[in-house]
């Protein structure tokens, strides 16, 4: 168990033409988790702009447990189910280690609802 913030990279491949599918399906199921999720500190939601069939999320959680926690929940298989149908193959996961990070100032928070 580590104590020490843990952060997720998340890299989907839509079918061409898909991205905002996988948008829609993301919002369906991880959004109103992650929002209610104290263990989120911080989640991006992503679009690649050098392709356009790419999603890529960064998740910093307070722990690597509570990263964990969160996939496991009831919830991530029908997630999983729902955007395989729009995806060119499984997310790729990236575990990282937090070493260091310039916190957000307050007042300039990105969070640009599109």
């Amino acid at each position: 168990m580590s104590l020490a913030p843990s952060a997720l990279f998340v890299r989907h491949r839509a079918l061409p033409g898909k991205r905002e599918e996988v948008r829609r399906i993301w919002e369906k199921f991880v959004r109103p988790r992650a929002e209610a999720n104290s263990a989120h500190l911080e989640y991006y939601f992503c679009f690649d702009d050098g392709d356009p069939d790419v999603v890529c999320v960064f998740q910093l959680y307070t722990d690597a447990d509570a990263a964990e926690d969160f996939r496991n929940g009831a919830w991530y298989s029908d997630y999983l189910a729902e955007v395989a149908t729009v995806v060119a193959a499984p997310p790729q996961l990236t575990a990282a280690s937090l070493v260091w990070a310039k916190p957000i100032v307050a007042g300039h928070e990105h969070r640009r609802q599109a």
